[in-house]
């Protein structure tokens, strides 16, 4: 069965790594195992040249895994212009986790929260550029006139609150 899984979405500079900072560790202080998944339109390398693992995969490894006693990282090359989707994704790295958070998917149907920042944008993703059915709720800097719930752009505590009543069983003390 695989988790849950709620977007964080917003315009770039926003605010959406920090709003998602501050939601995990209030989703781990009540108990939650949580995934994330943040997605780039863009090519990435999370290899430091010259390193062993960069050193691999420059010599032509498809999949290139670092393990220690404390984690595991995997670099996978992707098949030429093959995304994997996000269902495959969830489906291969994300069955052990009680929520999955994403960065970014701002076109998916999955729910979605839009972080909102008056300095950044007056109009909202989701509603003002068009109007998207997934959003669950804003996280605004401002007050604003919405059709879903509103909160503080730093109230990760609501914020958890609302993803736990919709989406998730709460942990026991």
């Amino acid at each position: 069965m695989k988790p849950p899984v709620v977007s964080i979405v917003a315009k770039s500079g926003t605010g959406k790594t920090t709003l998602l900072e501050k939601l995990i560790a209030e989703m781990k202080s009540r108990g939650y195992r949580i995934a994330v998944i943040k997605h780039d339109a863009h090519s990435f390398d999370i290899d430091r040249e010259g390193k062993d693992s960069w050193r691999l995969t420059q010599a032509g490894a498809d999949t290139m895994l670092i393990t220690s006693p404390e984690k595991v990282a995997m670099v996978k090359q992707n098949q030429a212009d093959h995304e994997p989707s996000l269902d495959e994704t969830l489906a291969t790295f994300c069955t052990d986790v009680d929520i999955v958070l994403t960065e970014g998917f701002k076109k998916s149907k999955m729910p979605k929260i839009e972080v909102h920042r008056h300095e950044r944008s007056e109009k909202l993703l989701c509603r003002d550029e068009e109007y998207d059915p997934t959003l669950i709720a804003v996280a605004s800097d401002t007050p604003r006139q919405v059709d879903v719930p509103l909160y503080d752009i730093n109230d990760a505590q609501g914020l958890c609150d609302l993803i736990v009543e919709r989406y998730l069983v709460p942990c026991k003390p």
